[in-house]
């Protein structure tokens, strides 16, 4: 069976939120087109408590977008976004969410980021994903949503390790940084993973 992973669509990421994907509201009319050619929808939603380590206000003296070591591992230090129960940290309004089955909330934990949909950047603390898509008998996982180069980045390499089938819809996602995005869909590649339009699934 396939499942189709929407990745953090929400308002934080869009055009005029916190941490803003450049056109990462054009994706949302396609994602709701594929729904229902998938049996399973999920998706996967950042939520992080206030004061995360992920945030620059948590380092004084520290700006935005610099790197510093979190929970020993390298991490770039993100405007606020996403605080548990804001406006920021809700599903976009434009998503239909009315196939999504089971939202996999992450980054809750104030010490690690959480980039994937499966693990924390550590891979210390599983979300339950890949136990519930393989409950339900899930094989191939296509992946969209936002950023390309971030969270659908490292949700799409642990795919892989897990053992799925790895699709990532090009079309239906947006990246950050684009010259980081290439790097990351070869990364994908290597690995066994494809790399798709939306236009081929149907």
């Amino acid at each position: 069976m396939k499942s189709l992973i929407v990745i953090d669509v929400q308002n934080d990421f869009l055009p005029g939120g916190a941490l803003p994907v450049p056109e990462g509201d054009q994706i949302i009319p396609i994602i709701n087109k594929l729904q229902p050619f998938f049996p399973l929808v999920v998706a996967t939603q950042d939520w992080h408590p206030e004061g995360h380590g992920s945030f620059a206000t948590s380092h004084p003296g520290m700006e935005e977008f610099r790197t510093t070591t979190l929970a020993g591992l390298e991490q770039i230090l993100w405007p606020d976004h996403c605080v548990q129960e804001s406006p920021g940290a809700a599903l976009a309004g434009d998503l239909s969410t009315k196939a999504i089955e089971a939202i996999f909330r992450k980054g809750m934990d104030r010490e690690i980021d959480s980039y994937s949909g499966f693990f924390d950047n550590g891979h210390k603390k599983s979300t339950g994903l890949a136990d519930y898509l393989k409950g339900r008998g899930v094989t191939e996982v296509y992946l969209a949503g936002l950023a390309g180069d971030v969270c659908v980045a490292f949700t799409a390499l642990d795919a892989l390790k897990e053992g799925f089938q790895t699709c990532l819809i090009e079309d239906a996602t947006r990246a950050i940084g684009m010259e980081e995005f290439e790097k990351i869909k070869n990364r994908i590649r290597e690995r066994g993973g494809n790399i798709i339009q939306s236009k081929t699934i149907g």
